[in-house]
C-alpha cells in the first residue's frame, strides 16, 4: 500500500468481479475506502447473487487489514437505488470522492431480431445507471470541498460498432458522450470526468492502474478525455476529425450528383 488516496471514498459499480474488482482493489491499496456495488447478475443480466459483492468486500478488507470495503448488493439502474447507494457511502464513510461506472451487461442480436426488452435492459444497466449515480453522487461531491473524480469504463464497440451489438454499442457510445458533458458541467467544481477504454490484450490490473492514476491528485488537469489501455501502453484519443469535404453546390442540386461525389471521396469500402 502506497497510500496515495488517504481518506478518499469511492463507489465502484460492477466491482464484484473482473475489471471492477481490480479497480476496487487498486483503490483500496492506495488508501481509499470503497463501496463494492454489484448485484451479482450474469453477463446477460439474468439473476442475481448478493454473495458476489459481499465476498469481494470481505476479501478486500482481509487484504487491507481493516474496514476499507463495504458491499452494496442492489442494481443501481434507477434513481431511487442510486440515492440509496450514495446515502450508504456518506453514512458509512462520510462522503464520496470517486465514482467508477463499470457495471455492464450484454444481450446481443441483429437489429432486425432484437427484443425491445433486451434493448431497454442493456441501456438501463450500462448507461442509465451511470447517469443516475453520477447525477446523485456529484451533488455530494460538489459540497465535499475536495477534488472529485468520475471514471466511466467504455468499449471499443461503442466507437466502431460490431454486428449484433446494437444495444451494447449504443450504451457505450452514450457513456462516452455522458463523460464529456459531465466534465463540462463539473469543470468549475474541480471534479473531473474521464472515460477509460480497455483494449484487446489488457488485463484487469492494467485497467485498474489507469483508473486509479486518474483518481490521484495529479490527475486533476485530465478531464473530458478518452484514454485507452493495452497492457502497459496507455493511449490518449483525440477528437473525431473530417477526412474529406466538397462543395455540394446550390440548394436543389441533383442528389445523385451529391451521392456520386460522396462516393468518390470514400477511399475504401467500409470494413465490417
Amino acid at each position: 500500500m502506497s497510500d496515495l488516496l488517504p481518506g478518499r471514498v469511492a463507489i465502484v459499480t460492477g466491482a464484484g468481479r473482473g475489471i471492477g474488482r481490480a479497480i476496487a482493489e487498486s483503490l483500496v491499496a492506495e488508501g481509499a475506502r470503497v463501496v463494492v456495488a454489484d448485484n451479482g447478475t450474469s453477463i446477460s443480466g439474468a439473476g442475481s447473487d448478493p454473495e458476489v459483492a459481499r465476498a469481494a468486500a470481505r476479501e478486500l478488507n482481509d487484504k487491507a487489514g481493516g474496514t476499507s470495503a463495504l458491499a452494496f448488493t442492489e442494481s443501481v439502474a434507477s434513481p431511487g437505488v442510486a440515492r440509496q447507494l450514495v446515502d450508504l457511502a456518506v453514512r458509512t464513510f462520510g462522503g464520496i470522492d470517486i465514482v467508477v461506472n463499470n457495471a455492464a451487461i450484454r444481450r446481443d442480436a441483429p437489429v432486425f431480431d432484437a427484443d425491445p426488452a433486451d434493448w431497454d435492459a442493456v441501456i438501463r444497466t450500462n448507461l442509465s445507471s451511470a447517469f443516475h449515480l453520477t447525477s446523485t453522487a456529484s451533488g455530494v461531491m460538489r459540497n465535499r470541498g475536495k477534488a472529485g473524480r468520475i471514471v466511466n469504463i467504455v468499449s471499443s464497440v461503442g466507437l466502431s460498432g460490431a454486428p449484433g451489438h446494437a444495444a451494447y454499442a449504443s450504451a457505450k457510445a452514450g457513456l462516452l458522450a455522458l463523460t464529456r458533458v459531465t466534465a463540462m458541467d463539473l469543470a468549475d467544481e474541480e471534479i473531473t470526468a474521464n472515460a477509460v477504454l480497455p483494449l484487446a490484450g489488457s488485463q484487469p490490473a492494467d485497467v485498474a492502474s489507469l483508473v486509479t492514476a486518474l483518481c490521484l491528485p495529479a490527475g486533476g488537469p485530465i478531464t473530458g478525455r478518452l484514454l485507452g489501455v493495452r497492457g502497459r501502453e496507455v493511449f490518449l484519443f483525440g477528437e473525431p476529425q473530417p477526412v474529406a469535404s466538397f462543395d455540394a453546390g446550390e440548394p436543389g442540386r441533383l442528389v445523385g450528383d451529391i451521392a456520386g461525389r460522396l462516393g468518390g471521396q470514400v477511399a475504401s469500402p467500409f470494413v465490417f
